[in-house]
């Protein structure tokens, strides 16, 4: 019998949570959940990756957080956080991970995770730098 893959093939290069660091409540939320989870998967602002593999999804970060491999999307919203947390080294935070990837828990999760995005800017650590704009503006 094979061994269950664990991480990224050997050579691949390992996902990254993609976030907005130029929002408050982003940059808090992703500390807070670093510093209960402490998530394997590196977490940086979009800001700081390069540019060909943001470049593509540039309206898409302006609103949800992308689990990028490269400029490939791997995940967004609500099951990249979920993922995110899978990488745990924690067993709950795992559990929590891939039951917010179940079947209708995903579905309530993708609806939440819209609403707190579409109304960071009134959460704590929010600002009106963090309002989502609108699709097509900058």
């Amino acid at each position: 019998m094979g061994r269950r893959a664990t991480g990224p093939a050997p050579g691949s290069t390992p996902p990254v949570l993609a976030y907005d660091g130029d929002c408050g409540f982003c940059q808090s939320s992703v500390d807070r959940i670093r510093s209960l989870a402490a998530p394997t998967l590196e977490a940086v602002p979009w800001q700081f990756l390069p540019e060909e593999s943001t470049a593509p999804h540039r309206a898409r970060l302006d609103r949800e957080v992308l689990l990028l491999r490269g400029s490939t999307v791997l995940a967004g919203g609500a099951d990249a956080v979920a993922r995110w947390l899978g990488s745990s080294p924690s067993a709950g935070y795992r559990v929590v991970g891939a039951v917010l990837r179940l079947p209708g828990v995903r579905g309530c999760a993708r609806v939440v995770y819209r609403g707190v995005a579409r109304n960071r800017h009134r959460l704590p650590g929010g600002t009106p730098a963090c309002a989502v704009r609108p699709a097509g503006t900058r």
